[in-house]
This record gives C-alpha cells, sequence and structure tokens, in this order.
C-alpha cells in the first residue's frame, strides 16, 4: 500500500485542491436570431446552423 513520506502541508494540500471550481460556459450570437447559443450548436430557437435550417422549430 502507497505510503506517502512526509505529511502534506495544509497550505499545499488547498492549493491543489483550489483549482476544483466551475466555469460558465461560453456564449456566442446566433447569426439569425441574435440569440445566446452554445458555440457550434444549433440554435434552439431558430434551428439554424451555420446559415441553413437544419431543425425546424415549433412556432408558439
Amino acid at each position: 500500500m502507497a505510503v506517502p513520506k512526509r505529511k502534506m502541508s495544509k497550505c499545499r494540500r488547498d492549493r491543489r485542491r483550489a483549482n476544483w471550481k466551475l466555469t460558465a460556459p461560453s456564449l456566442v450570437e446566433c447569426p439569425q436570431c441574435h440569440e445566446a447559443k452554445l458555440p457550434h450548436h444549433v440554435c434552439s430557437e431558430c434551428g439554424y446552423y451555420d446559415g441553413k435550417e437544419v431543425v425546424k422549430v415549433a412556432a408558439e
């Protein structure tokens, strides 16, 4: 069984754990309807991707 040779200090331990944070998703503006969407994804509002309609979106 692996056992550490020296005790890891609280400072060193906490510095390692400090990088476990969530990041907000990057959003881009849809060129068709100008809604926020994820990059490289079909727009959920208008159904367009790369200037072409690829999904029919039901009008509400």
